[in-house]
């Protein structure tokens, strides 16, 4: 297995898959993350597959393809210019997995509100994410903070442990319910 990483490709919006095939027809590896969608059109309902991260393509090359990236139509730049701004390989193989093994991953816009936590089994092992709904299952966000992007998987509870003395951004703190009585309980 290659463990380069992998540079994220900011493409103009719905373009992904024409970004794709050029991409192939340059000799490029990319990846381009697709998830299964029901869409109601107005005489029946269809399964559409829709890019996981919307307006980005993950591609890998050596420092001197960076031009033919860049110039590929539809592409309007590279994200980053260093090794940490890249996406590392494990994490582009986990979603690839997951995806193969019928995990439901969707695209998630951003997390208002939540607790941080590490899911400890399956493909997403060890990954750091901020919950955003608890029922019996939960929703896990996890980002690519290379991409500036987020998707959100559904785990069970017994497969997430709390990080404890996580600092959250004030966007990512539980939100606070005020009842008659006037005290704050979280949401």
């Amino acid at each position: 297995m290659d463990n380069k990483p992998w540079h994220v490709l900011y493409v103009i919006a719905k373009h992904e898959n024409k970004v794709a095939r050029h991409l192939a027809g340059r000799a490029l590896e990319y990846y381009l993350p697709l998830y299964s969608e029901r869409s109601r059109w107005s005489d029946r309902t269809v399964a559409v597959e829709r890019p996981l991260f919307p307006g980005y393509v993950f591609a890998r090359f050596p420092p001197h393809s960076r031009l033919v990236a860049i110039s590929t139509p539809s592409v309007l730049r590279i994200l980053g210019d260093t090794v940490s701004e890249t996406v590392d390989c494990a994490d582009i193989e986990r979603i690839r997995e997951s995806l193969a093994s019928g995990y439901a991953l969707k695209p998630h816009a951003g997390v208002a509100a939540g607790t941080r936590v590490r899911i400890r089994h399956g493909i997403f092992a060890n990954t750091f994410g901020i919950v955003t709904d608890l029922r019996r299952t939960c929703n896990v966000v996890v980002s690519l903070s290379a991409a500036n992007q987020s998707f959100s998987i559904e785990v069970d509870l017994s497969d997430i442990e709390i990080v404890e003395g996580a600092i959250l951004p004030a966007l990512m703190q539980p939100r606070v319910s005020q009842h008659r009585s006037g005290s704050g309980k979280f949401a």
